[in-house]
């Protein structure tokens, strides 16, 4: 009767840690905003989407443009962050949220200002395009 009143603390060495990288990171944030997005969620997924987080570690810096996006964003953290944990298999992700008045918000609206914007994110893409004389229809 003792031992099953007992409660059972998972062992911490059993918790996935595997590596990622800010490319994984962002590309789940991503996926997890679409699918708030899907459910109704659109002031969140906005809130996801307004600049990009960057990865020191397993600790994720968000920046957002005032205090009441950062009070939204915080209400729905614990969903976002099981999902990154889930996604990534590493469980010591945390995020550090930055509450930054300066920011723009980043959007591409146009066919130029996504490639403008995946080239700032990964270079390389230019090296890709003119490797195999890619047109993307500026």
């Amino acid at each position: 009767m003792e031992a099953s009143s007992k409660s059972y603390v998972k062992p911490t060495s059993v918790l996935l840690t595997e590596e990622f990288n800010e490319t994984d990171m962002r590309l789940h944030w991503n996926k997890y905003a679409e699918r708030l997005g899907q459910k109704g969620l659109k002031i969140m997924e906005s809130i996801l989407l307004i600049s990009d987080p960057t990865l020191n570690g397993t600790t994720i810096t968000y920046e957002l443009p005032n205090e009441g996006s950062k009070l939204d964003f915080e209400g729905q953290m614990n969903g976002l962050l099981g999902y990154l944990k889930g996604h990534l298999h590493n469980h010591d992700i945390t995020i550090e949220v930055i509450v930054n008045e300066e920011i723009k918000a980043v959007r591409a609206f146009n066919d130029q200002d996504r490639y403008n914007r995946f080239l700032e994110i990964n270079p390389s893409i230019e090296l890709l395009r003119t490797t195999f004389g890619l047109d993307i229809n500026l």
